[in-house]
């Protein structure tokens, strides 16, 4: 059996990985920022060097967008020259690296969905410090994959999915944006996917877009939520056009899914997803609904 470590356990989608993979557990170890920080290489080394592991998920960021903007040095620091740091230890030890990318390397000028050759222009310090990590990892690493992902959300963790549930759950009204277009993502799917490419351990190298399928503003993913959590507060979630922030947005930032369902299978509707998420969290806590 495979050996897996994965970076950045913590956060939304590391908590996803490991919640799916119970069953194999002694296969898996996951590490957060508190066990091992990525940007100190001395102690990566001195953790690869003790266990052979085949593969690593990298899901350690600065994942702050507005946070990003004032704290410029964090962002590059964690998202750059971690992601380096990381590159060069699995280029070691002969690790096969998973790392965890975002839509935000692309300015969202694009009228089409971005495809992995697309050249990528961010317009935040976020997108410029991922996009940086990206580039480090195609320098210094030639087993690799770099999934660009988009709008994560779960029931781990803080992200817009909770926040909406949180609110409607308190009988909140809320203006939200539709002045961005992307797609919403489910971590699980995101991490299946990412455990197909190491049980199949034959996908190629490179560069990988994965989201669900279509498109939304985030007022259309809020109301979705809220169709499926509670479909008689639907009308809690009104939509505004503005929408200040610190950082610039890319308006658009859909990614093209060719290569990963050519090389998967064929991806769910955001729609789809979202109801499934929903259909969980009720039977979870359907006690307290």
């Amino acid at each position: 059996m495979k050996k897996v470590i994965v970076l950045g356990a913590s956060g939304q989608l590391g908590k996803t990985i490991r919640s799916i993979t119970e069953t194999d557990a002694n296969n898996f170890v996951f590490i957060s920022k508190n066990d091992l920080d990525i940007t100190d290489k001395n102690k990566l080394v001195s953790f690869f060097e003790s266990t052979a592991f085949d593969y690593c998920i990298n899901c350690a960021a600065y994942t702050n967008v507005e946070g990003a903007e004032s704290n410029v040095e964090d962002a590059f620091l964690i998202n750059a020259e971690g992601a380096k740091n990381v590159a060069e230890v699995c280029e070691k030890y002969q690790v096969k690296l998973i790392h965890i990318s975002t839509d935000y390397v692309f300015d969202g000028k694009s009228e089409m969905p971005y495809t992995t050759i697309d050249q990528p222009h961010p317009i935040n310090q976020y997108g410029k410090s991922k996009l940086l990590g990206e580039q480090y990892i195609q320098d210094h690493l030639k087993e690799h994959y770099i999934i660009r992902t988009s709008w994560l959300y779960s029931l781990f963790g803080k992200n817009f999915l909770k926040t909406i549930i949180n609110k409607i759950e308190n009988d909140s009204v809320l203006n939200i944006t539709t002045e961005e277009e992307g797609t919403p993502t489910s971590c699980v799917e995101l991490a299946q996917f990412i455990l197909y490419i190491i049980k199949t351990d034959n996908i190629p190298y490179g560069i990988y877009n994965f989201s669900a399928n279509g498109s939304a503003t985030w007022y259309e993913f809020a109301k979705e939520i809220v169709i499926n959590l509670s479909p008689e507060k639907k009308d809690n979630i009104l939509s505004t056009n503005t929408f200040k922030t610190v950082a610039k947005r890319p308006r658009y930032s859909v990614l093209n899914l060719k290569n990963t369902e050519k090389n998967y299978r064929e991806l769910f509707t955001w729609q789809q997803s979202v109801a499934k998420i929903i259909e969980v969290y009720k039977n979870r806590y359907s006690s307290d609904l």
